[in-house]
């Protein structure tokens, strides 16, 4: 099992900037790939970006160039800085992780409980 605690969201002013913060622990060593899903108010989960073991890095088209995924190597912590933010990246953020579960790829997604960040004036 991997458990995953998110913080840092909160209320910020448009172009303002929020960093989030995921604290996994469990069977950390499983994880292969982590990342950040969002849902605002009324619409589905969305990904806004990811990070594999490997390093490589994914972002949702709407948030390149803004926002920064990083973790720890040892893949204790996770973070989402988030720059000029805009009133639509107001969501509930998700940090989750996927873990192996088997020799033949299998994998299993843990999710965090959530963090809500509001773009507002």
């Amino acid at each position: 099992q991997v458990q995953l605690v998110e913080s840092g969201g909160g209320l910020v002013q448009p172009g303002g900037s929020l960093r989030l913060s995921c604290a996994t622990s469990g069977e950390i060593s499983s994880i292969n790939t982590m990342g950040w899903y969002r849902q605002a108010p009324g619409k589905g989960r969305e990904l806004v970006a990811s990070m594999a073991n490997s390093g490589n890095t994914n972002y949702a088209d709407s948030v390149k160039g803004r926002f920064a995924i990083s973790r720890d190597n040892a893949k204790i912590m996770m973070y989402l800085r988030m720059h000029s933010l805009k009133p639509e990246d107001t969501a509930v953020y998700y940090c989750y992780a996927d873990s192996l579960v088997n020799a033949e790829g299998a994998t299993r997604r843990h999710w965090g409980q959530g963090t809500q960040v509001i773009v507002s004036i």
